[in-house]
């Protein structure tokens, strides 16, 4: 015998994309969103009995997200995610959680003689915003937040030594390297009773994702590091106490290495050391280090 343990399912990589037009000043502002939503429910018998008449048709999930950003705000996307969330829990009485996952694209108004231009945009990097929003019918609204794919690189001020040393260890050590990393960083809010809760405290949104991307640039750039792991941490102090409705900060931040080459064959070439000047940039093996800093008080989420 056996069961369906669990499902979900729905309809991902919605492109999105919308401006708003100020008539009054002729500036216009856009945003492009990849949005992903999976419903799970009393939708058992889809699976188990070939009964269709549970399933909402991920055409209609489409067609529901290009209808709600056309009449609701799509920023900040916390609250995007949370409006079309609780959409659907209410809308559909069997169905009794939504998972919105929202991919916020880059794109950075255009300077143009100095000045910044009412409706032209750069894409500068691959960096994005996402935002993963969970509505529990009866429970509440869980949010986390990321920057995502952030590269920043620093050529001094890094170092990594006094690490453990044995048989297995040929790395040498070092008080002055190359530090380079693709961010990823996760802030998860304490969960909210409501939609109107997340409503009032939209503002927050904005500024907590302002606050931890210039803490990450502000702490990588300046801290002369004693490793990753140490940085990190910094890192994941600062944001948690700058906004208290936060219950943790995850890190994810790859080692890309960037190895010095002994040139010393070619005529004696120095290029090791203090003399080092020409690098390879390495795409792996590279190191990978995590970390969650969450307050004191904190338990984990089950």
């Amino acid at each position: 015998m056996s069961s369906l343990a669990a499902a979900r399912y729905g309809k991902d990589n919605v492109r999105v994309y919308k401006v708003h037009r100020d008539e009054r000043t002729g500036v216009q502002t856009v945003v492009e969103m990849t949005v992903c939503v999976l419903l799970e429910g009393d939708i058992e018998t889809s699976y188990t009995k070939a009964d269709n008449s549970v399933v909402v048709a991920t055409d209609s999930i489409k067609n529901t997200i290009y209808i709600t950003a056309k009449q609701q705000p799509v920023t900040p996307p916390e609250l995007f995610g949370s409006i079309l969330g609780t959409h659907f829990i209410e809308k559909y009485s069997h169905i009794h959680a939504a998972h919105v996952n929202i991919v916020t694209h880059r794109w950075v108004r255009m300077n143009v003689d100095g000045k910044p231009h009412p409706h032209s945009f750069v894409k500068e990097s691959g960096e994005t915003r996402n935002t993963q929003v969970d509505v529990h019918e009866g429970k509440g609204i869980d949010i986390k937040s990321t920057i995502k794919d952030l590269t920043v690189l620093k050529s001094t001020g890094s170092q990594f030594h006094g690490f453990l040393r044995d048989e297995f260890t040929t790395l040498k050590e070092t008080w002055d390297r190359i530090l380079s990393t693709d961010v990823t960083a996760d802030w998860q809010w304490r969960r909210f009773n409501s939609l109107s809760e997340v409503k009032s405290n939209a503002h927050k949104f904005n500024n907590a994702w302002t606050i931890a991307r210039n803490t990450t640039l502000k702490t990588f750039a300046e801290d002369n590091s004693a490793s990753v792991q140490a940085t990190m941490y910094k890192m994941g102090e600062i944001i948690l106490a700058a906004e208290p409705l936060l219950e943790t900060v995850d890190y994810s931040l790859p080692n890309n290495h960037y190895f010095e080459i002994d040139l010393s064959w070619h005529k004696g070439t120095k290029n090791t050391g203090k003399d080092a000047e020409v690098y390879a940039p390495q795409s792996n093996p590279n190191g990978l280090i995590k970390c969650t800093v969450g307050r004191a008080n904190h338990k984990a989420r089950l």
